[in-house]
């Protein structure tokens, strides 16, 4: 598993939506994003932040079901 790198909130945010979510509504300093799949719908949860620890990273791509690797690629 590569070493997660430090991003923005927002470089986040757009990396998501490269992979297929779109925001569905921001509340406070929380933006929610959401995807169509066959089986249902992904949701995860943003925190605006100028720069997102790794662990809360890691956390987003696990509600997402997103690999780190694929994520990366699509930063």
């Amino acid at each position: 598993m590569p070493k997660m790198p430090r991003v923005s909130s927002r470089e986040a945010i757009r990396a998501l939506e490269r992979l297929g979510f779109e925001q569905v509504r921001q509340t406070g300093s929380h933006v929610a994003m959401k995807k169509e799949i066959e089986e249902g719908e992904i949701g995860c949860v943003v925190p605006v932040h100028r720069e997102l620890k790794a662990g809360t990273l890691s956390g987003i791509l696990k509600q997402a079901r997103v690999r780190s690797e694929e994520f990366i690629k699509s930063l």
